[in-house]
């Protein structure tokens, strides 16, 4: 009888103690958004993250991992992705070039997903009923100016389906979920396209997602009407339809360092065709790194050059650039471009979205969209996901229990 007092008593006090669902010590955060660079514990509470802190004894959660020697960061921001996947044979638009989310992010250390208007205003709400609304990962996006999205040619290119109301319209009713407008796929001559864009996203007050297929439009007057916070994607392309950044003697084009400059930011786009280390790496030299590194996800990028926006930093990496730097791309600076400032950090009280990764040493081969190679020795892998303090990957079994037979 003395010995279930006991119990009884201290059972109160041990549920209390444990006021944490998970907690992921030792690791090095890098947490670009409130200047973390250092090895802390995470604490995560009902899907938000409770605390960040030193020595967070383990006894205050239910479950611990230990993340010595890994990194842990915010969960990744791919800003640059196409998920109206779908039944339709050669069609991105609910369709099977697009590719689902879940099936890649996670493995990644991607989170967050934003669509790149493989919806338009018309077919939004059947990619938002029969993709986004049913997926783990959480999926923003940019809706196309025509009204029924990536569909092909000729309808995709049909100016009458491009309504600036009928966008800005359908961007407001979804604000929580719609972060611009997209224009692109567009061959003709006629500016209506890109103007009915901006036109849509001023009255939405959101930012413009430029794809670079407008081969009859030059570089120069793209960039000349695009607004500070308007954002460019497929930034190190090399291919007949477009000018390239990089000049033929190698210098960054003036007027490209000027929109930089004014705030048009940057995107990568790798995707099959859009990312060339002839470009990349002398704008990387010259100051004209990626603001994001959107991976242009589809069914034909996952496994040519592209193959996962980790795979993305640790080109950059192999370039030059640092893993600080690449994780602020990758998460914070991607957030504030679709002004979604509460995703992309580790702030206490935000929802507890963290990729834990690991750095491989050796000898790696990075590949851009020509089939060209460069060398690294550092590569980076995700060995533990959460979305919103669930564990959706958990590559080597760090949250497992040891088996005994």
């Amino acid at each position: 009888m003395k010995n279930i007092f006991i119990i009884l008593f201290f059972v109160p006090f041990l549920l209390h103690a444990q006021q944490y669902d998970l907690l992921i010590k030792n690791g090095h955060v890098i947490d670009p958004k409130n200047n973390i660079n250092a090895v802390k514990d995470i604490a995560i509470a009902n899907g938000k993250i409770a605390k960040v802190g030193n020595n967070i004894s383990a006894t205050e959660s239910k479950k611990t991992i230990d993340a010595t020697g890994l990194y842990v960061v915010p969960g990744l921001i791919d800003i640059h992705t196409h998920v109206f996947v779908g039944s339709t044979p050669d069609k991105f638009a609910n369709g099977i070039y697009s590719v689902s989310a879940d099936d890649f992010t996670f493995k990644s250390g991607v989170t967050t997903v934003v669509d790149a208007g493989t919806s338009g205003w018309r077919n939004f709400p059947l990619f938002k009923e029969q993709v986004i609304d049913k997926s783990q990962t959480r999926i923003l996006a940019f809706v196309n100016i025509v009204g029924s999205g990536m569909s092909g040619k000729p309808t995709e290119e049909d100016i009458n389906d491009m309504n600036a109301d009928s966008a800005a319209s359908v961007a407001e009713k979804y604000k929580d979920i719609i972060v611009g407008v997209k224009i692109g796929h567009y061959t003709g001559t006629d500016w209506a396209p890109f103007d009915k864009a901006l036109e849509a996203a001023n009255k939405s007050n959101t930012p413009i997602f430029v794809e670079c297929h407008l081969p009859q439009y030059s570089l120069h007057d793209q960039l000349q009407k695009m607004r500070p916070g308007d954002i460019i994607t497929h930034s190190y392309e090399q291919i007949t339809e477009r000018m390239p950044v990089v000049d033929s003697s190698g210098r960054v084009r003036s007027f490209v360092l000027d929109a930089q400059k004014k705030g048009v930011l940057f995107d990568l786009g790798h995707g099959g065709a859009g990312f060339w280390f002839s470009q990349a790496i002398p704008a990387f030299q010259q100051g004209l790194a990626p603001n994001s590194f959107g991976s242009d996800l589809h069914r034909f990028s996952m496994n040519a050059g592209m193959k996962s926006m980790l795979n993305i930093m640790s080109k950059y990496m192999a370039i030059g650039m640092s893993l600080e730097d690449a994780v602020t791309r990758a998460t914070w600076n991607s957030a504030k471009a679709i002004r979604h400032e509460e995703l992309g950090n580790l702030g206490e009280g935000t929802v507890a979205d963290i990729a834990v990764l690991s750095i491989q040493n050796g000898k790696f081969g990075f590949v851009d969209a020509g089939g060209n190679k460069i060398e690294g020795n550092k590569k980076l892998e995700a060995e533990l996901t959460t979305r919103a303090g669930k564990i959706v990957w958990d590559l080597n079994g760090l949250a497992a229990k040891p088996f005994r037979q």
